[in-house]
């Protein structure tokens, strides 16, 4: 691959985030403490070039909301602090690959031998198609 230069930072005023309860096992813990974290992450705030920007949105997919957030939610874990840190790791995960270009495809053309193989085969293909036809004998 080649270098790509992933800023390491994400800026601050376009993250925010939610504590909610986590659902699943965990016994009273689950009854009681918001564990679970649900990142919001701003594209326009975040000043991404326009097409990290728009690599990162067509990732994220159902993830990105009709405001252009970016929204990742945490609950693996059973504290808070360890589900943040969990979201901000997935965040920038995403932000990496946006990060990668796409690779330019090359064109490429078949062999001779390819098209040589292909042609043989229409042809015998077209005469068993041929063969089926009426004889001219019918009345």
């Amino acid at each position: 691959m080649s270098s790509v230069n992933v800023p390491t930072s994400i800026d601050p005023s376009a993250l925010s985030f939610e504590y909610f309860r986590a659902s699943g096992p965990g016994g009273q813990n689950v009854n009681k403490v918001a564990t679970a974290v649900r990142l919001r992450f701003d594209l326009a705030r975040a000043s991404l070039p326009e097409g990290v920007s728009a690599r990162l949105a067509r990732l994220a997919g159902s993830k990105m909301t009709e405001e252009g957030e970016l929204i990742i939610e945490a609950s693996r874990f059973r504290t808070q602090e360890r589900n943040q840190q969990d979201a901000l790791e997935r965040l920038e995960k995403l932000l990496a690959r946006a990060w990668q270009p796409p690779k330019k495809r090359k064109s490429t053309r078949p062999t001779k031998a390819a098209v040589e193989r292909r042609l043989s085969e229409k042809k015998r293909r077209g005469q068993i198609k041929r063969a089926r036809g009426s004889t001219g004998d019918e009345i």
